[in-house]
């Protein structure tokens, strides 16, 4: 753990003191995470255009990222069948399932009856999966899901997947690699959900207040912008570990608006690692701390 403090510190020094190319970024995070015992991607891009990617070749398991994916489709549902987030979903008590992470389930135990908009704070904003898998039924399942994305990214050369739910991937953790993307395609879905005309204003605006306001993660991509008055909108994904005792994803994907009207959009995927957590979280805090501050030295 030293070492990778040592190496980040070192890192970003240099970039701060030394504006530097893209080239010279990708070149820097590959010097940081080569010697983890993990496939690390990471992909940005910054107001659109520059593009920096690190190890895009990969199928990352998503994760509860997943849940900022499904819940662009679950507003395109909306928006094509003239709903609204106030729309209501009986919860019956047996959708609540015991054996998984759910706030949810904790306050409300006997179900009721939840609106679009509960619902999906809860599954954004504190990644509860019942609520993620409430939504799921309520759409068409995972496939709705996947086939929404490829409407957006294109299915030709497919770099992303969504065809599993979380009841599905808890009860068999291989499951959790069928749900999966490139860092690039994350960050690209993204950049088409800030810029694009893919949803409807009002439930456009709706997601993004709710990546801006999730309560998990804080120490991952948000740790190096406190105090700089960078606003910042992400979505995390955290698995168990596999059989061969390897966390099977630790993921970070979000956007960045900066005070002076510029943004960027980074994706973080960690993919069978065989350190702790924190080891995790200390590297994608490092990373987004690198890509800020390069993000900064190109408007000098």
């Amino acid at each position: 753990m030293e070492k990778v403090f040592v190496s980040l510190l070192s890192a970003c020094l240099l970039l701060f003191a030394n504006p530097v190319s893209g080239e010279v970024l990708e070149r820097q995070i590959q010097s940081l995470t080569k010697n983890v015992d993990a496939q690390v991607g990471v992909a940005v891009i910054i107001d659109g255009k520059d593009t920096i990617v690190v190890n895009d070749g990969v199928r990352y398991p998503l994760m509860s990222v997943m849940k900022f994916h499904q819940a662009l489709a679950v507003a395109d549902f909306l928006w094509r069948t003239v709903g609204g987030l106030d729309d209501r979903i009986i919860v019956d008590k047996d959708m609540l399932k015991s054996n998984t992470y759910s706030p949810l389930r904790n306050k409300y135990p006997a179900g009721g009856v939840f609106t679009v908009r509960k619902l999906m704070d809860y599954s954004l904003q504190f990644s509860d999966n019942n609520a993620c898998d409430i939504l799921f039924a309520h759409i068409g399942g995972s496939s709705a899901v996947d086939s929404f994305l490829c409407s957006v990214l294109g299915c030709e050369e497919r770099n992303f997947a969504v065809k599993v739910t979380e009841d599905d991937m808890h009860r068999d953790l291989d499951l959790c690699y069928d749900n999966w993307s490139s860092p690039l395609a994350a960050a690209l879905l993204v950049e088409r959900f800030l810029v694009g005309d893919i949803l409807r204003p009002d439930l456009q605006e709706y997601i993004k207040s709710a990546m801006i306001d999730c309560s998990t993660g804080a120490d991952r991509l948000p740790a190096p912008l406190k105090g700089t008055g960078a606003v910042i909108g992400h979505k995390t994904g955290t698995g168990d570990r596999n059989a061969e005792g390897r966390i099977i994803g630790f993921n970070d994907l979000g956007f960045v608006l900066l005070p002076d009207g510029r943004r960027y959009t980074i994706a973080v995927f960690i993919r069978d690692m065989a350190g702790d957590s924190d080891y995790a979280v200390h590297l994608i805090a490092g990373i987004s701390d690198m890509v800020y501050k390069y993000v900064l030295s190109k408007a000098k």
